[in-house]
């Protein structure tokens, strides 16, 4: 077992946002018009430019640290579940259906987590050109992206609660809405939505260009790792529904599900 402390995923960060960049090169590599898709048991759709962007990570995550443990959307029968110390968490393409639709909000997400929580996390957006990044109590930044080369890094943060009479920007899916979500928007002072494709959302909220992503449905954890860790490192923080710690790499029957969530812009929005 091996435990990655935050001096440590500070070391790996540059390599780790190179193979993300790399991941995301191989998707735009991938011909949409002419792609195969097939169906997971679930119903959602995977792509060859999915399994493209998974097989470099996992081939790029054996030469920078083997020995810690890996869970991918694309290879959950490989895990071993629950993760004691650090691990791995990747959605090779999250927004598959954004990516299948033609769009540009789609991701790569890698998060490393420790002891059950997530300390790094990247997300990219290779058809944007943009990549955010984080280390819970190392602080956030953006970057942008053409190709392999990765421009400076920008520091960002989340922003404040909106004062009275200001709007709440609240990121919503384009592909999952649900009644509880629109009702807990509804719920924000002035609320505007502003319609958002895959983990993009989180940058967004770390950036301070929006205020809460609620979803009051089901996703998986690889849908949500890495996001967190952006976040949380910009100074916000994600919730369960009823304000509580996320956990991860310890569901084993429920198959990595995270039955709901809140990001918060501001971690004193959080209160219920």
């Amino acid at each position: 077992m091996r435990i990655i402390d935050a001096e440590a995923a500070s070391r790996l960060m540059e390599p780790l946002a190179a193979l993300v960049v790399k991941a995301g090169e191989a998707i735009l590599g991938v011909n949409r018009a002419a792609m195969r898709i097939d169906g997971k048991q679930d119903g959602s759709p995977v792509t060859e430019a999915d399994l493209a962007a998974d097989r470099i990570i996992a081939d790029g995550l054996a030469q920078l640290a083997g020995d810690v443990p890996t869970l991918s959307e694309e290879r959950t029968e490989l895990a071993a579940p629950p993760f004691e110390g650090s691990f791995f968490l990747i959605d090779p393409l999250d927004g598959t259906k954004e990516f299948v639709a033609g769009r540009d909000e789609f991701t790569v997400n890698l998060a490393l987590v420790t002891s059950g929580v997530p300390l790094l996390g990247i997300v990219a957006a290779p058809a944007l050109g943009l990549l955010w990044r984080g280390i819970v109590g190392r602080g956030a930044e953006r970057v942008r992206f053409d190709g392999a080369t990765i421009g400076a890094a920008e520091p960002i943060h989340t922003r404040k609660l909106p004062a009275p009479g200001e709007p709440w920007i609240a990121a919503v899916s384009r592909s999952h809405g649900d009644p509880r979500s629109e009702a807990f928007i509804d719920n924000r002072p002035n609320a505007v939505r502003r319609t958002v494709g895959s983990a993009v959302k989180f940058g967004r909220i770390a950036e301070g260009s929006a205020d809460i992503y609620p979803r009051f449905g089901p996703t998986c954890e690889w849908d949500v790792g890495a996001g967190a860790a952006v976040v949380t490192a910009a100074g916000g923080r994600v919730t369960d529904g009823q304000g509580g710690e996320l956990r991860f790499g310890e569901r084993q029957a429920s198959g990595f599900i995270i039955p709901e969530f809140i990001a918060w812009g501001d971690p004193e929005a959080a209160r219920f």
